[in-house]
């Protein structure tokens, strides 16, 4: 853990706390940098993956959901 002093928006970071519930302004951009982290590596993932072309017709996907 580090202690640093940084100069914030108070109106940002209110409105922040209140859209994902955080108690504290610490908690609140801990969520947020946490939140960060997983969208880029899920950006990542989706980059190394690529695309792929299925050969599924309509009747394939509707069966594939219907046997679950």
């Amino acid at each position: 853990m580090i202690k640093t002093t940084v100069v914030l928006d108070e109106e940002l970071l209110e409105d922040a706390r209140e859209a994902i519930g955080a108690k504290t302004k610490k908690e609140t951009i801990e969520t947020a940098l946490r939140e960060i982290v997983k969208q880029r590596q899920r950006d990542l993932l989706r980059k190394e993956m690529g695309t792929y072309k299925l050969n599924l017709t309509q009747e394939d996907l509707e069966k594939m959901r219907s046997d679950d």
